[in-house]
């Protein structure tokens, strides 16, 4: 789906009154928040009730709160690969995780932090039209700020040469699941942090009182991560006052494996009660309080945001500010990320198979929030839409015309012209993992098929509005909406450019 030549028109938008009858700047600064592996119900405006976000949760009072907002996949990279490309994944250059090294000792990505020249995932293609670029071509000053995962360091897709005129921190999605990391890098120079190398994916050693908290500091450090990287994200703000800016804040909360600071920690075990430790960190690492840990990560996120309203309001440029949070995809189910006792997918199943890297709807569907100073009115969407829709909606917002792409602009949500909404025929998704995926929703409707990687095509059929959680199949019921499933499957599956095993997915059509 080609999008459209974009037409935005200030005055027009300021006349129907959604914006409180301010004036709409012609390029305001967008800051996109993007959370990892949080669930569509782990915050408080989606409806969590132990974890608290009240920044997040102000945002969502004076702005619009979506609720039908999907990802472009179940897992990290081609998630954000469909971000910065604007392509769903019948048609992306990156459909699964990918790394870039090939380990040899039977540690997987753990061999990472024992050789760290190692690092980085599949690139995509030097040259690759972007978000980012895009973004530049409007004026705008850019940023990523966070973890990157689409390109090792000495590859030609590294962020900066990808239309990022600044980046901080992690190149490598793996060596991101340490929150105290030796190093981080800066543009397209390593930066030593200051923390010693912690290995993941080791139990608790014998011997240690699994009860006392004093013995899990050995899996931390001086430096936070994820305050490091703030740090250089308002700064970034700072310096860009001027605007206008494009910010994508891609934080590695609240991955595995869980840490944080201990105050903050404690604060949940007060809050929520004592817990059994996690002593096999499984890949990642043990945990005295995993669940009180897990919290405390989102709220610290929360807290920041707070600090980044306040400092946008000093700044004069709040009311010119676009303020996205969302994820990438949806939670993980292991011993770090508790999903079932946060009910992290919301209205939907928290099971294991039922969140990351499924197609089910706790897999894909994503709390979506965005505020733009006070000039929203407060509002709920049902509107239907993807990461695709990003890169066409920025572009609108920008005064732009994006690269070809597979979204379709929201803007005029933004702008209060929901008459002017254009909607999706379809969404579509394709995952070559976990045995292979693929999805279809079309208005109420969605049609989902498991295992197609091992020949299954047999498609199920789910009416999302009276069963959200997926739990009747009623395909026998309308093979005539499953043919056309099929069609829009036909339509839009692509051979990947790259022939990479896991990025492949050779789709059983029915006869």
């Amino acid at each position: 789906m080609k999008t459209n030549k974009l037409l935005f028109a200030a005055a027009a938008a300021a006349a129907c009154g959604c914006t409180g009858g301010q004036k709409v700047p012609e390029k305001p600064n967008i800051i996109y928040l993007m959370f990892d592996d949080l669930g569509y119900g782990d915050l408080g405006c989606y409806g969590q009730t132990k974890i608290e976000t009240p920044n997040i949760d102000a945002l969502a009072s004076r702005g619009i709160l979506f609720t039908d907002m999907y990802s472009a996949a179940p897992l990290s990279a081609p998630s954000r690969c469909c971000i910065v490309t604007g392509k769903h994944m019948g048609h992306s250059q990156i459909r699964n995780n990918e790394e870039h090294f090939v380990p040899t000792d039977g540690r997987g990505w753990n061999s990472l932090f024992l050789d760290d020249t190692m690092e980085g995932q599949q690139p995509m293609l030097a040259g690759t039209p972007t978000i980012a670029r895009m973004m530049q071509d409007a004026g705008y000053k850019t940023a990523m700020v966070g973890k990157w995962g689409l390109g090792f360091p000495s590859s030609e897709s590294t962020p900066n040469k990808m239309g990022f005129d600044y980046f901080y921190g992690f190149n490598c999605q793996a060596l991101a699941h340490s929150y105290y990391p030796t190093h981080l890098w800066e543009n397209d120079v390593k930066i030593e942090t200051g923390n010693e190398t912690v290995i993941q994916g080791e139990p608790l050693p014998e011997g240690l009182d699994p009860l006392d908290p004093a013995n899990y500091d050995r899996y931390g450090g001086k430096f936070y991560s994820p305050d490091l990287m703030y740090d250089k994200l308002e700064k970034f703000i700072v310096d860009n006052a001027g605007g206008p800016f494009f910010a994508m804040w891609t934080t590695t909360v609240p991955h595995s494996a869980v840490q944080a600071p201990s105050e903050e920690v404690m604060h949940y075990v007060e809050k929520l009660g004592d817990e059994e430790p996690r002593v096999d960190g499984g890949m990642y690492l043990p945990s005295r309080y995993p669940h009180a840990t897990y919290a405390a990560m989102v709220t610290h996120i929360d807290t920041q945001v707070g600090r980044l309203v306040a400092k946008l309001k000093e700044l004069g440029v709040w009311d010119n500010t676009i303020f996205i949070v969302t994820s990438d995809n949806g939670p993980a189910h292991n011993g770090n990320s508790p999903m079932e006792y946060f009910q992290s997918g919301g209205p939907f199943s928290c099971a294991a198979g039922w969140g990351k890297s499924s197609l089910h709807e706790g897999g894909i569907r994503m709390p979506f929030v965005v505020a733009w100073g006070d000039r929203l009115k407060a509002s709920k969407s049902s509107h239907i839409a993807y990461f695709a829709d990003l890169m066409p909606t920025f572009a609108e917002l920008a005064g732009v015309e994006a690269p070809d792409n597979d979204g379709v602009s929201f803007a005029p949500i933004l702008l209060g012209q929901n008459d002017k909404q254009q909607e999706h025929p379809y969404l579509y998704w394709e995952f070559p993992g976990a045995k292979g995926w693929v999805a279809v929703r079309t208005g109420e409707w969605k049609g989902l098929l498991q295992k197609a990687a091992k020949g299954n095509s047999d498609m199920e059929l789910y009416n999302l509005v009276s069963d959200p959680r997926e739990s009747t199949n009623v395909a026998a019921e309308h093979p005539d909406i499953v043919k056309q499933m099929w069609e829009i499957v036909r339509e839009s599956h692509e051979a990947p450019v790259y022939d990479i095993p896991k990025f492949n997915l050779d789709i059983q059509f029915p006869e």
